[in-house]
């Protein structure tokens, strides 16, 4: 019987790809046999992550296919999106994943406990949405090119906790990740209606992990939590924030063959966060 689940050999490329998650979902894959292209702007971030990596595929001894390699990038530049993708194709022929990573947020998007609406910076707030959301949409449209024309392609967006309920302070954020959980279920749609059902397009949508990004929210210098972070864990049945390679199952699944007949979902991986009602 076929393995439903085998990602050997998969071109799978991952827009910020440099952060905490995306490194740690770059070398799971990597470690199964994908051929992982990771995109960032931190060009000595991505050639350290590309060497750390590869010295583990070494270690790990075998022969699995799987390779990691790094190219910089501008997810709001489509020219430089091109060429990243134009590139890939030359040493790859294909390309059969992509996972849309790249987001963030900024101070004047946000709204502390202190601030009221009218303390919102407009600028900001819109810069978030570009970064978040036409963030995504570019290079979607780049890389779908290319899986058109195969007719096969998996296409994985990030969107959040913040999308399901507007939560307190991340205002610019919330907006933008409530975007890409829309964009997630138009783009499923057209694409089963105009280029078949090869092209999925989902997103996952991931609970409450400490990244670089969050640090600081969540956590004090000592390590333990902010009542910000308190009240995550509240929040969460698991009791828990999670850790990067728990998002790596549900990434694997949505990319193979095992999710054929799936397209237009938001995959919640998040120990019961946005489940819970008390």
């Amino acid at each position: 019987m076929k393995d439903l689940f085998n990602i050997k050999g998969n071109v799978t490329v991952i827009t910020g790809g440099t952060g905490v998650l995306g490194r740690t979902i770059a070398e799971y894959l990597a470690m199964n046999g994908a051929k992982v292209i990771i995109l960032g702007r931190k060009e000595d971030v991505g050639n350290q992550i590309v060497t750390e990596v590869g010295l583990e595929l070494d270690r790990a001894g075998q022969n699995s296919g799987g390779s990691i390699t790094f190219m910089k990038t501008d997810v709001m530049n489509q020219a430089t999106v091109q060429k990243n993708c134009d590139d890939i194709l030359a040493e790859y022929g294909r390309i059969d994943t992509l996972l849309n990573a790249a987001g963030g947020n900024m101070k004047g998007a946000t709204i502390a406990p202190e601030q009221n609406f009218f303390d919102l910076d407009a600028e900001q707030f819109g810069n978030v949405l570009n970064l978040n959301l036409t963030g995504t949409v570019i290079p979607t449209q780049i890389f779908l090119h290319p899986m058109v024309k195969q007719g096969k392609g998996a296409i994985i967006n990030f969107s959040s906790m913040a999308a399901f309920r507007p939560m307190t302070r991340v205002c610019g954020y919330a907006a933008a990740k409530a975007g890409i959980s829309n964009f997630t279920a138009y783009m499923a749609t057209e694409c089963a209606k105009k280029f078949g059902e090869g092209i999925r397009v989902n997103a996952i949508a991931p609970g409450f992990f400490i990244t670089e990004q969050n640090r600081a929210l969540l956590t004090n210098p000592d390590g333990s939590f902010t009542q910000r972070g308190q009240d995550v864990i509240r929040q969460t049945p698991f009791g828990r924030m999670g850790n990067p390679e728990e998002l790596c199952g549900t990434i694997h699944y949505l990319m193979s063959d095992a999710a054929l007949f799936v397209t237009g979902t938001v995959a919640v991986v998040d120990g019961g966060f946005n489940a819970f009602a008390m």
